[in-house]
């Protein structure tokens, strides 16, 4: 999962340079609300409220925001309903790519991103054209610095995890787990005081698409970039890989 890790890598990157407090601030709000309407507002019953919270707490949310947003998902209080949606096509390169978008005018939103794939170089396909390259897994990142491999193995794999990567020139080893069996996993994790710098579902491609020249490499991150921008985007993914050496040359141009 070499070219996953590339992309991981960029994405955290991404997170922790991520200065528009605003677009996150609407992301996690709209998350908190299809959360609760989905599985109640009860954290505690409800990982994925629970995860949403923890994102809004990170982002230091005021307490009032979340509270309005879960009432909202329960129907306490009036709000706008949300429909999810993924949107499937191609970047340069033919890399495939999977948005998720979280809105209110899913015509206008699908015309807004399928404008974003094409002014950078891209175009949205039907459905189904590129989700069968990816599968849905939980994974969960854990410092090296904190645990040996062995240890994290042994306690990642008896609490039901599938693997464990240890890429040589990442910071931080991957636990891979079923879509269903996240919580389980990081749960039992937490339970054993091993600390975790995240725990997230993620859509990982079976295949890769090598980036080779820098122009493809610009091209595609800033597909990215757009389509994260887009306040309705709530994940973007895609199966390209971009050697070490040519990121290289992206940082110091």
């Amino acid at each position: 999962m070499g070219g996953h890790s590339h992309w991981a890598g960029i994405k955290h990157k991404k997170a922790l340079t991520d200065a528009k407090k605003g677009k996150v601030y609407t992301k996690i709000i709209r998350e908190i609300t299809i959360a609760a309407k989905m599985s109640g507002g009860d954290p505690n019953t409800n990982p994925r409220l629970r995860k949403a919270i923890e994102d809004a707490r990170s982002n230091n949310m005021p307490q009032d925001n979340i509270k309005r947003a879960i009432m909202k998902g329960t129907g306490q209080l009036p709000g706008v309903i949300f429909e999810e949606m993924t949107y499937e096509g191609f970047g340069p390169a033919k890399a495939a790519m999977l948005v998720e978008v979280t809105t209110d005018n899913k015509n206008r939103t699908f015309a807004e991103i399928r404008k974003v794939f094409e002014s950078h170089g891209g175009n949205i396909g039907s459905a189904g054209c590129v989700a069968y390259m990816f599968a849905a897994k939980g994974v969960i990142s854990v410092a090296k610095t904190a645990i040996s491999e062995d240890d994290l193995m042994t306690a990642a794999l008896d609490a039901g995890a599938e693997d464990i990567e240890n890429a040589p020139d990442a910071p931080s080893y991957l636990v891979y787990t079923a879509y269903a069996d996240l919580e389980k996993v990081r749960a039992a994790l937490e339970a054993k005081k091993i600390p975790m710098e995240s725990a997230e579902l993620d859509m990982i491609p079976s295949t890769e698409t090598l980036i080779k020249e820098v122009r493809q490499a610009e091209q595609i991150l800033a597909l990215v970039d757009a389509l994260e921008e887009h306040d309705d985007v709530k994940n973007v993914y895609s199966n390209f890989d971009i050697p070490d050496e040519l990121l290289a040359k992206l940082q110091t141009a």
